[in-house]
């Protein structure tokens, strides 16, 4: 039996949830993560995306292309891309319920195994940067991120279609007594939007009560 660690068999309560909205308590974990400005349609944001696993998978295969296994190493899946969105303050200002594209302020991230810390990550990314040369790597970020209480749900469909399972999600929040922190919210991408039709998208939607 294999011991490697698959977020999809043994993290469902957070990475797998169902398609209605439900209470969960998120703890803290590592990401690397890198931030943008725009629309998700903009060569910037595929470019952050693959400058994210090319450091996400030069972490992972440390064993067998670098023969170095750091303390605490075991396999694992890489896991999945996730987003967390808001809009510039400009945008606030003007505010009525509906967000331009251009307007999106984003921090975009892979979440990393317990035994990667700040050290590792910057050995790897030094590699990286040698083998891959690339600008975004710079600015690449290894952070900590503790969600705490959050309402969550699967969203299946277009990601412009994610307003009405938003108004679920608050009214879920609503009857149990919460109340929404702010419009930045949280998506996990389990799908891949680049061989997925639209309509069958998977997408975790999350946002802080």
């Amino acid at each position: 039996m294999s011991d490697k660690h698959e977020w999809r068999k043994q993290e469902k309560a957070l990475y797998l949830p169902k398609a209605k909205p439900e209470l969960v308590e998120v703890p803290a974990f590592n990401f690397i993560t890198l931030r943008g400005e725009g629309s998700p349609a903009e060569q910037r944001f595929s470019d952050i995306v693959g400058t994210l696993y090319s450091v996400a998978y030069g972490i992972k295969m440390l064993p067998k292309k670098m023969a170095v296994k750091p303390k605490g190493y075991y396999d694992y899946t890489v896991y999945p891309l996730e987003g967390v969105w808001d809009i510039n303050d400009e945008a606030k200002k003007t505010f009525d319920g509906t967000v331009k594209q251009e307007d999106f302020v984003y921090e975009v991230m892979i979440r990393q195994p317990d035994f990667v810390d700040e050290v590792l990550f910057g050995d790897i990314l030094e590699t990286v940067k040698q083998k891959k040369p690339n600008p975004l790597l710079d600015e690449v970020e290894f952070k900590s991120f503790e969600e705490g209480k959050c309402i969550q749900m699967l969203h299946v469909g277009k990601f412009e279609d994610e307003p009405a399972t938003f108004e679920i999600m608050e009214a879920f929040a609503e009857a149990e007594g919460y109340s929404r922190l702010s419009k930045v919210h949280r998506e996990v991408y389990l799908s891949d939007a680049r061989k997925v039709a639209p309509e069958k998208l998977k997408t975790v939607l999350r946002f802080n009560v």
